[in-house]
């Protein structure tokens, strides 16, 4: 029997200029929290700040999210929050902004909750809304973590990656507006709307992928084939932003019910081992990763029939063609030049791959040995390939 299926919470906005509908929220307080200084300097900030001044609600900024969140700023931002008493919670930025709110809010809510494992699975997940409902701004088209139940946070002391989801953190109201989006740089675009890509490609050979998962993911697929590469070269242009942001939109509202596959347990893993940015990991895995799935016939019809709808002969093809257009390294070891270092890792990071909680619904579940032979693929690794082959 299937999952129960949401899609987005209870607000969901988006196209140009809907960044307004801030000041129609109600409410007292506003924590809004960012990553860096990117949403200062193009004025988003202020934006986001004047507009919620409209509504009569008072904000309280936090900044200095890192790209790969840790736990301590998770309960440096919680215990903030615990001092200004918040009503709304603005997650602003990309998805490590995002992400970064949604766990803060759960100990905002839940201030006995003091570690990440307590809010892990097979625990009971906390309920939320109790204190603040939550809004999520984007500022990249790839995480969609405005519309997902996810999170991933890194615990401080192992440099591990836990991956929590449950649909007590779906954003109440997601505020999609390109104009956000603009200020990214080209390489961001690139990576963060492969991220996307892989969503929905993964999504689509889900082992839970259903009909309505399978509209979406495939909707997402054709636009982002056709607008990232136009993104990526002019950047300014509001329609390929607006886009690019409602296919990212599209791919997450599919994930985010269906789930992923090993595409992100690799990528998770190579995150967590070596830091490799999420969404540039993702983009030199999917194709390897598909040829990989094709060996299930179910998984290669749709991937099949997907390239049939775009015209294409092989979807594979068309996904290296896009990374190449777009500035996508061909392997991760131009990214890791030390084989050596990651030869000494194989074994390990295939381990912790294979757990990831996007492993199991991968249309194959590949053998630990079949794990350690697409990090080798990945890599690039001529050595390394000859000697599995022998």
């Amino acid at each position: 029997m299937m999952r129960p299926m949401k899609l987005a919470g209870s607000q969901l906005m988006f196209g140009k200029g809907c960044l307004e509908h801030l000041k129609t929220l109600k409410g007292k307080k506003a924590f809004i929290v960012t990553g860096g200084s990117s949403m200062q300097k193009s004025g988003i900030l202020r934006a986001v700040t004047d507009l919620l001044g409209e509504a009569g609600i008072d904000c309280k900024h936090f900044s200095g999210v890192e790209p790969d969140p840790y736990f301590s700023t998770v309960i440096k931002g919680a215990n903030a929050m615990k001092e200004f008493e918040p009503d709304i919670i603005v997650g602003l930025g990309g998805g490590s902004a995002m992400d970064a709110a949604k766990a803060m809010w759960i100990y905002y809510e839940h201030p006995e909750l003091t570690s990440l494992e307590e809010i892990a699975a097979p625990n009971p997940f906390p309920k939320l809304r109790q204190k603040a409902i939550l809004v999520c701004i984007p500022s990249t088209a790839g995480t969609a973590s405005e519309v997902s139940r996810s999170i991933v946070i890194t615990q401080d002391e192992t440099h591990i990656k836990f991956g929590i989801g449950n649909m007590e953190m779906m954003p109440d109201i997601a505020i999609c507006d390109p104009q956000v989006t603009v200020s990214m740089p080209p390489k961001i675009t690139a990576e963060t709307g492969m991220d996307a890509m892989t969503h929905a490609v993964e999504a689509l050979v889900s082992a839970r992928a259903n009909y309505l998962s399978d509209i979406l993911a495939r909707a997402a697929i054709k636009d982002i084939v056709k607008y990232l590469p136009l993104a990526y070269k002019e950047g300014i242009n509001l329609d390929y932003r607006e886009m690019m942001l409602n296919a990212s939109m599209t791919a997450g509202l599919a994930f985010t019910n269906v789930s992923l596959g090993i595409v992100h347990s690799i990528a998770h893993t190579l995150g967590s081992v070596f830091s490799i940015s999420h969404g540039l990991a993702d983009a030199i895995l999917l194709p390897k990763i598909m040829a990989f799935n094709s060996r299930n016939k179910s998984a290669k019809a749709v991937y099949d029939s997907v390239a049939n709808e775009m015209g294409a002969g092989d979807l594979v093809r068309v996904i290296k063609e896009l990374n190449q257009t777009i500035g996508i390294p061909e392997y991760i070891g131009e990214l890791i030049p030390d084989e050596a270092a990651y030869r000494s890792k194989l074994e390990m990071m295939a381990d912790m791959a294979l757990k990831d909680g996007c492993t199991k619904t991968n249309p194959i579940i590949p053998t630990l040995d079949e794990m350690k032979h697409l990090f080798i693929e990945g890599y690039g690794s001529k050595t390394m390939t000859e000697e599995k082959k022998a």
